[in-house]
Protein backbone atom coordinates (compact mmCIF):
# COMPACT_ATOMS: atom_id res chain seq x y z
CA UNK A 1 0.00 0.00 0.00
CA UNK A 2 1.38 3.33 -1.16
CA UNK A 3 2.04 5.98 1.87
CA UNK A 4 0.71 8.68 2.46
CA UNK A 5 1.04 12.47 3.97
CA UNK A 6 -0.70 11.32 7.31
CA UNK A 7 0.60 7.43 7.54
CA UNK A 8 4.04 9.22 7.67
CA UNK A 9 3.29 11.82 10.86
CA UNK A 10 3.86 10.71 14.37
CA UNK A 11 0.51 11.71 15.74
CA UNK A 12 2.28 14.08 18.39
CA UNK A 13 0.64 16.99 20.20
CA UNK A 14 1.93 20.24 19.56
CA UNK A 15 3.48 20.05 23.06
CA UNK A 16 4.95 17.05 22.45
CA UNK A 17 6.78 18.34 18.92
CA UNK A 18 7.86 21.24 20.68
CA UNK A 19 9.15 19.54 23.76
CA UNK A 20 10.75 16.34 22.54
CA UNK A 21 12.47 17.77 18.59
CA UNK A 22 16.15 17.68 20.14
CA UNK A 23 19.88 18.36 18.01
CA UNK A 24 19.41 14.92 16.39
CA UNK A 25 23.41 14.14 15.71
CA UNK A 26 24.53 10.47 16.61
CA UNK A 27 20.40 8.84 16.05
CA UNK A 28 20.22 9.93 12.12
CA UNK A 29 19.88 6.93 10.06
CA UNK A 30 22.47 7.37 7.49
CA UNK A 31 21.21 4.42 5.02
CA UNK A 32 17.37 5.37 4.79
CA UNK A 33 16.76 7.86 2.15
CA UNK A 34 14.67 10.57 2.81
CA UNK A 35 12.12 11.40 -0.19
CA UNK A 36 12.06 15.25 -1.56
CA UNK A 37 8.22 15.40 -1.44
CA UNK A 38 8.36 14.69 2.56
CA UNK A 39 10.88 17.45 2.82
CA UNK A 40 8.81 19.82 0.76
CA UNK A 41 5.63 19.07 3.50
CA UNK A 42 8.14 20.43 5.78
CA UNK A 43 8.44 23.38 3.89
CA UNK A 44 4.93 23.98 3.02
CA UNK A 45 4.53 24.52 6.98
CA UNK A 46 7.19 26.39 7.24
CA UNK A 47 5.55 29.12 4.58
CA UNK A 48 3.57 30.14 7.48
CA UNK A 49 6.46 31.43 9.41
CA UNK A 50 5.89 35.01 10.44
CA UNK A 51 8.46 37.34 8.44
CA UNK A 52 9.32 40.84 8.80
CA UNK A 53 6.56 43.05 6.32
CA UNK A 54 5.44 39.94 5.28
CA UNK A 55 8.58 39.97 2.39
CA UNK A 56 9.36 36.08 3.24
CA UNK A 57 12.67 36.66 1.99
CA UNK A 58 14.19 33.00 3.22
CA UNK A 59 14.80 30.24 0.69
CA UNK A 60 16.16 26.67 1.18
CA UNK A 61 18.88 25.04 -0.13
CA UNK A 62 18.65 21.49 -0.17
CA UNK A 63 22.10 19.31 -0.84
CA UNK A 64 21.66 15.38 -1.46
CA UNK A 65 24.30 15.23 -4.50
CA UNK A 66 26.80 12.75 -3.03
CA UNK A 67 29.48 15.04 -4.61
CA UNK A 68 27.93 18.71 -3.28
CA UNK A 69 27.51 17.03 0.11
CA UNK A 70 31.31 15.92 0.62
CA UNK A 71 32.19 19.65 -0.32
CA UNK A 72 29.84 21.04 1.77
CA UNK A 73 30.70 18.76 5.40
CA UNK A 74 34.47 19.67 4.49
CA UNK A 75 33.57 23.20 4.80
CA UNK A 76 31.78 22.61 7.27
CA UNK A 77 34.19 20.62 9.39
CA UNK A 78 37.23 23.36 8.54
CA UNK A 79 34.72 25.81 10.09
CA UNK A 80 34.27 23.32 13.22
CA UNK A 81 38.53 23.34 13.62
CA UNK A 82 38.27 26.82 12.92
CA UNK A 83 37.03 27.73 16.35
CA UNK A 84 34.10 30.27 16.78
CA UNK A 85 35.77 33.86 16.13
CA UNK A 86 34.95 34.67 19.74
CA UNK A 87 36.92 31.99 21.10
CA UNK A 88 40.33 33.97 20.20
CA UNK A 89 39.08 37.11 22.52
CA UNK A 90 37.40 34.80 25.07
CA UNK A 91 34.93 36.44 27.81
CA UNK A 92 32.88 34.43 30.02
CA UNK A 93 29.91 32.96 28.80
CA UNK A 94 26.44 33.88 29.44
CA UNK A 95 25.30 29.97 29.95
CA UNK A 96 23.32 27.88 31.96
CA UNK A 97 24.70 25.22 30.53
CA UNK A 98 27.68 23.24 33.04
CA UNK A 99 30.33 22.43 30.90
CA UNK A 100 31.50 19.42 33.19
CA UNK A 101 28.39 17.83 33.09
CA UNK A 102 27.58 14.60 31.32
CA UNK A 103 25.20 16.12 29.00
CA UNK A 104 28.30 18.20 27.54
CA UNK A 105 30.13 15.22 27.32
CA UNK A 106 27.37 13.74 25.70
CA UNK A 107 26.62 16.82 23.53
CA UNK A 108 30.41 16.46 22.52
CA UNK A 109 30.34 13.06 21.94
CA UNK A 110 27.49 13.35 19.51
CA UNK A 111 29.47 16.11 17.66
CA UNK A 112 31.92 14.04 16.63
CA UNK A 113 29.82 11.33 15.99
CA UNK A 114 28.26 14.00 13.10
CA UNK A 115 31.84 15.20 12.30
CA UNK A 116 32.98 11.99 11.26
CA UNK A 117 29.72 10.88 9.00
CA UNK A 118 28.35 14.49 7.93
CA UNK A 119 29.05 13.79 4.77
CA UNK A 120 27.28 10.95 4.73
CA UNK A 121 23.62 12.64 5.65
CA UNK A 122 21.04 12.05 3.01
CA UNK A 123 19.89 15.75 2.96
CA UNK A 124 21.61 18.79 4.00
CA UNK A 125 19.93 22.01 4.60
CA UNK A 126 21.55 25.40 4.32
CA UNK A 127 18.92 28.64 5.24
CA UNK A 128 19.33 32.00 3.68
CA UNK A 129 17.73 35.16 4.23
CA UNK A 130 17.51 37.46 1.15
CA UNK A 131 18.86 41.25 2.17
CA UNK A 132 19.70 44.20 -1.06
CA UNK A 133 22.57 44.12 0.45
CA UNK A 134 25.20 42.73 3.48
CA UNK A 135 25.34 45.76 5.33
CA UNK A 136 21.67 45.37 6.05
CA UNK A 137 23.39 43.44 8.90
CA UNK A 138 25.42 46.21 10.37
CA UNK A 139 22.34 47.16 12.61
CA UNK A 140 21.01 45.77 15.57
CA UNK A 141 17.55 46.44 13.74
CA UNK A 142 18.79 45.23 10.78
CA UNK A 143 19.98 41.99 12.21
CA UNK A 144 16.40 41.42 14.05
CA UNK A 145 14.66 42.33 10.73
CA UNK A 146 16.31 39.84 8.56
CA UNK A 147 17.15 36.97 11.25
CA UNK A 148 13.16 37.58 12.12
CA UNK A 149 12.93 36.67 8.53
CA UNK A 150 14.46 33.55 8.44
CA UNK A 151 14.92 31.72 11.82
CA UNK A 152 11.28 31.06 12.70
CA UNK A 153 10.94 29.50 9.16
CA UNK A 154 13.52 27.50 10.10
CA UNK A 155 12.53 26.05 13.37
CA UNK A 156 8.89 25.38 11.88
CA UNK A 157 10.88 23.13 9.46
CA UNK A 158 13.02 21.47 12.32
CA UNK A 159 9.49 21.09 14.49
CA UNK A 160 7.63 20.14 11.11
CA UNK A 161 10.43 17.47 10.32
CA UNK A 162 10.38 15.84 13.94
CA UNK A 163 6.36 15.40 13.41
CA UNK A 164 7.29 13.29 10.03
CA UNK A 165 10.16 11.43 11.93
CA UNK A 166 12.94 13.70 10.56
CA UNK A 167 16.08 14.21 12.87
CA UNK A 168 17.08 17.86 12.60
CA UNK A 169 20.45 19.52 14.06
CA UNK A 170 21.57 23.24 14.00
CA UNK A 171 24.87 23.79 13.10
CA UNK A 172 26.91 26.97 12.17
CA UNK A 173 30.49 26.18 12.34
CA UNK A 174 30.51 26.46 8.55
CA UNK A 175 29.81 30.03 8.63
CA UNK A 176 33.28 30.76 9.02
CA UNK A 177 33.78 30.03 5.44
CA UNK A 178 30.68 31.41 4.42
CA UNK A 179 31.38 32.77 0.95
CA UNK A 180 33.51 29.55 -0.07
CA UNK A 181 30.18 27.53 0.30
CA UNK A 182 28.56 30.16 -1.35
CA UNK A 183 30.70 29.31 -4.10
CA UNK A 184 30.25 25.74 -3.94
CA UNK A 185 26.36 26.10 -3.79
CA UNK A 186 25.88 28.87 -6.58
CA UNK A 187 24.77 31.69 -3.60
CA UNK A 188 25.05 35.00 -4.86
CA UNK A 189 26.85 36.46 -1.60
CA UNK A 190 25.78 39.51 -1.45
CA UNK A 191 22.22 39.16 -1.76
CA UNK A 192 21.96 36.00 0.28
CA UNK A 193 23.17 35.61 4.20
CA UNK A 194 23.62 31.96 5.57
CA UNK A 195 22.10 31.22 8.72
CA UNK A 196 22.92 27.40 10.13
CA UNK A 197 23.59 24.15 8.47
CA UNK A 198 21.56 21.54 9.34
CA UNK A 199 21.55 17.41 8.78
CA UNK A 200 18.21 15.48 7.69
CA UNK A 201 17.57 12.03 7.96
CA UNK A 202 15.31 9.93 9.42
CA UNK A 203 15.32 9.08 13.27
CA UNK A 204 16.68 5.95 14.86
CA UNK A 205 13.54 5.66 16.80
CA UNK A 206 11.11 8.14 17.62
CA UNK A 207 11.22 8.11 21.34
CA UNK A 208 12.58 11.57 22.11
CA UNK A 209 11.64 13.21 25.51
CA UNK A 210 11.90 16.91 26.78
CA UNK A 211 15.94 17.38 27.58
CA UNK A 212 16.81 18.75 31.22
CA UNK A 213 16.30 23.03 31.03
CA UNK A 214 16.60 25.47 33.63
CA UNK A 215 14.03 26.02 35.59
CA UNK A 216 11.53 28.45 33.44
CA UNK A 217 10.92 30.93 36.13
CA UNK A 218 14.81 31.57 36.12
CA UNK A 219 13.89 32.95 31.89
CA UNK A 220 11.13 35.34 33.20
CA UNK A 221 11.51 38.96 33.67
CA UNK A 222 8.44 41.11 34.74
CA UNK A 223 8.39 45.02 34.01
CA UNK A 224 12.65 45.45 35.14
CA UNK A 225 15.98 42.51 34.22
Amino acid sequence: MSSTPTDRRLGLSADEVLTTTRAVRRRLDLTRPVPRDLIQEAVNVATQAPTGRNQQQWDFVFIDDPATKARVADIWRAGLMAGAPDERNPAPLPTRMDFASAEWGRIRDSLGHLYAHMHEVPVLMIPVVRVARREEMATTRGQAHNWGSVLPATWSFMLAARERGLGTAWTVAHLSFEREMADVLGLPYEQTVQVALTPIAYTIGTDFKPAARADGAAFSHWNRW
